[in-house]
């Protein structure tokens, strides 16, 4: 009975909404096609008497000021045609594009009462971002890691993982530590980074920020073609082919992207291989209505490394390496004391996954909607979205040097996802005044429904193997039990921004939601589990209020304070009922300043925020939980880019985080004053590009890279060590008059780690007892061809 009653409304509330915003796109195509069945209305104001104008058209044609006045009704036909759609214009830290994960009122990045990074199509392009947590690293304080049990993981202002949520087009799937998956840059057209919490717009989730994954879209204008190759010395490459424009159908522009690629690792028998197939069409059936649709495929295939085991110093001896990680450990896995720990220089490439491992996903989304404008000031936009995925990991995980042997303990692990979403968002808009004020109001319904199901081991079959040259083996017996979670979610907000003056904007907002969760769980034998099945709801309410404040001319001064939720023990999947089912709550204090000036030749941006979140759990190796009563953040970011001459660019940006746990007591111990995993105190990053005007342009780029100390774990015994790392780039622009067909003709060369640090780049901290090493020096060409 409680399934029931838990299911109904969710259900019927997300069949309501779906149902309503096909039932608006039919009321909407028939009031387009009321006004006029036919053609396009011009883009002008509708005239009062349209037959009297067109008569009096038609006699003034005759003499001589008719004449003129038919050239110029030519000249506007002409000026209504088709064209390239009006990019912004790019400012030095891209502060003039729109994030729609940020704000649903369309405002910049410069107008938001918050930290807004836009990372653009043409940023990945120049700075050789092959990877989402490629983009992540030169984010302002951002690091990211790809541990295969949760690849695509991001860490951001004393964040990680499912604290901060993982949007695609604005649509969250679910937990990112559940979710996420290495995927290629060539088919996006930006990545989004919203700092702190952010829950108003993507909901659970988003205590830490929101990072938003925007795919390729149509334009207006002639159609555009664009290509690339690139290979490594590691034997990895990547392609792609996109395209897009207007089509010989009026109001009808499509988009078309296809890239694969294999990112050989160094680690011995590792690559990740990659598709992804997109398309989108828009089609502008009158000037006050569009409707679209897009489809997307995903795939991914790994043959994963997981990392390098920490060994004893007195046992490496001479191969004990400095400056990669630091401390003493006693294994999580096997309880062996290691003392002083290091990585072995021996094992650097050695992968010590079994020869049948794989790490599979297929991902196909499709979405849909409309965009009406009901009225002047009056818009109404809908999507409704569909999503399926299947992921299998079938690997050894664990491999734990044991000091009483010396051998490395190994585990094998196998799970396999089935996820089915389905939902509708539907806005609208509304600008009017208000006793003078200019102020635009909008409110969002939205609805999911979504169904998970998870096959996972029910025993883990495990071996013992010499450090050096271990036999890989096989995985061996599996036998499997089955979890499932039922999840549906509604959502009621409202988004708001009065122009008190014209420099001084108010903007906030508030969102109610309910999120319906029903968990069952059976072993091997297909019996029901103890607590299970169970059911879980909560009604969550969050929002912002702040103010931006143009004191002078691009100079602008914001706050804010925002609220977030997500569940407590990181992860809504996987609850049982021996957890607190609370959700966790957060806050954000954030105060800050945005500067472009120099004819926007230069810009900076400063903030300052304190964040708290109470009523935590956190990791505490082997799938255990501990429970920390707060976790709390404060720092500072800073980012500014210049362009001293049209040769000469400059950029750089650091951040700064005090993020430590609070209350975090339990038997046995206390971990109150420690930092969470994977979070360093500082992050900087600092780059430099000329550009020589000579026949064939040539710019010579250099980016550095640093990352401050961080742990593996929330009881701080290991260090992972700061580093500090460097690319080179050198890109010669080939003039169209050496390939006539192509209208650009880009060659780039990069090194990656320039000088070949070796360094950590993550740890998992369900699995302490390994880190995963950062990538070596590697040398790669690269051809891109528009036209």
């Amino acid at each position: 009975m409680s399934r029931l009653h838990a299911g109904r409304p969710s259900s019927f509330l997300l069949a309501s909404g779906v149902l309503s915003s096909l039932a608006a796109l039919d009321i909407s195509i028939a009031l387009a096609q009321q006004a006029n069945p036919r053609e396009q209305l011009p883009p002008v104001e509708v005239s009062p008497q349209p037959d009297q104008k067109r008569k009096q058209a038609k006699l003034a044609g005759r003499d001589e000021r008719g004449a003129r006045r038919a050239a110029a009704n030519r000249a506007a036909s002409q000026a209504t045609a088709p064209k390239p759609a009006a990019l912004p214009v790019q400012t030095p830290l891209n502060s003039n594009a729109v994030a729609e994960s940020a704000s649903r009122l369309g405002l910049t990045a410069r107008e938001m009462p918050a930290t807004v990074e836009v990372i653009s199509a043409e940023m990945i392009r120049e700075q050789g971002y092959r990877t989402v947590s490629d983009v992540a690293q030169g984010a302002v304080g951002v690091t990211a890691g790809d541990n295969p049990a949760e690849p695509a993981a991001f860490s951001m202002r004393g964040f990680t993982n499912s604290q901060i949520n993982t949007l695609y087009n604005g649509i969250k799937i679910g937990p990112q530590n559940m979710t996420s998956r290495i995927m290629d840059t060539a088919n996006l057209e930006a990545v989004e980074f919203l700092k702190g919490s952010a829950s108003l717009l993507s909901g659970e989730g988003a205590s830490g920020g929101a990072i938003n994954f925007v795919t390729k879209q149509p334009h207006t204008g002639p159609i555009r073609n664009e290509a690339f190759f690139s290979y490594d010395s590691l034997n990895s490459f990547r392609s792609y082919y996109g395209s897009g424009g207007s089509t010989n159908v009026g109001g009808l522009d499509y988009r078309f992207d296809i890239s694969r690629s294999s990112l050989n690792g160094f680690a011995d028998d590792t690559n990740t291989k990659t598709l992804d197939v997109s398309g989108q069409l828009n089609y502008r059936v009158t000037d006050n209505l569009k409707i679209w649709g897009a489809i997307e495929y995903r795939e991914d295939r790994s043959k994963a490394y997981w990392g390098a085991p920490l060994v004893p110093v007195a046992f490496s001896g001479s191969h004990a390496t400095a400056g990669i990680v630091s401390g003493n450990y006693v294994s999580n896995y096997n309880g062996s004391n290691l003392g002083a720990v290091t990585i072995d220089d021996r094992t650097f490439k050695t992968n010590y996954n079994v020869l049948d491992n794989r790490n599979v996903a297929k991902e196909a989304w499709l979405r849909g909607g409309f965009e009406l404008k009901l009225a002047p000031g009056l818009t109404l936009k809908s999507q409704a979205y569909g999503y399926g995925a299947e992921r299998e990991w079938f690997n050894n995980e664990i491999e734990a040097f044991n000091a009483n042997t010396n051998l490395v303990d190994r585990e094998r692990f196998y799970v396999a996802h089935n996820q089915k979403l389905a939902g509708n968002i539907t806005d609208l808009t509304w600008d009017t005044n208000i006793a003078g004020m200019d102020n635009r109001l909008v409110t969002t319904l939205a609805a999911s429904g979504l169904d998970f199901v998870r096959p996972g081991a029910a025993n883990f079959p495990g071996d013992s193997v010499p450090l050096i040259d271990p036999p890989r083996g096989y995985y061996g017996l599996l036998t499997t039990q089955q979890q499932t979670a039922r999840i549906d979610n509604e959502s009621l907000s409202f988004e708001d921004r009065l122009k008190i003056t014209r420099t001084f904007a108010l903007v906030g907002g508030l969102r109610m939601e309910h999120i319906g969760l029903d968990r069952n769980s059976t072993d091997v034998n297909g019996v029901v589990k103890a607590g299970f099945p169970f059911a879980k709801s909560w009604t969550p309410v969050t929002g912002r209020i702040g103010y931006t404040w143009e004191a002078v001319p691009g100079l602008t001064f914001f706050s804010q304070y925002a609220t977030g939720a997500d569940v407590a023990a990181n992860n809504i999947f996987l609850l049982s009922p021996a957890q607190n089912l609370d959700l966790t709550t957060s806050r954000t204090y954030e105060t800050g300043v945005k500067h472009l000036f120099w004819n926007d030749r230069a810009e900076w941006s400063l903030s300052l925020y304190d964040i708290e979140r109470k009523n935590v759990y956190a990791a505490a190796g082997g799938q255990q939980l501990n429970i920390a009563g707060r976790q709390e953040s404060r720092g500072i970011e800073f980012a500014g880019a210049v362009r001293v001459t049209d040769a000469l660019r400059l950029w750089g940006n650091i951040a700064y985080v005090d993020a430590r746990y609070a209350d975090y007591n339990f038997a046995g111990g206390s971990f109150s004053g420690n930092t969470p995993p994977n979070v360093p105190r500082i992050v900087a990053n600092a780059g430099a590009a000329y550009r020589f005007f000579t026949p064939w342009p040539v710019e010579l780029g250099i980016v550095g890279r640093h990352v401050g100390d961080r742990t593996n774990t929330d009881a701080n015994t290991v260090t992972m060590n700061a580093y500090t790392v460097a690319d080179l780039y050198a890109f010669v622009d080939i003039p169209k008059t050496m390939f006539a067909a192509v209208e650009q003709t880009r060659l780039t060369f990069r090194v990656r780690n320039l000088t070949d640090k070796r360094y950590a780049v993550w740890g998992d901290p369900f699995y302490p007892d390994q880190i995963l090493l950062g990538a070596p020096r590697t040398y790669e060409v690269s051809a891109a061809f528009k036209w």
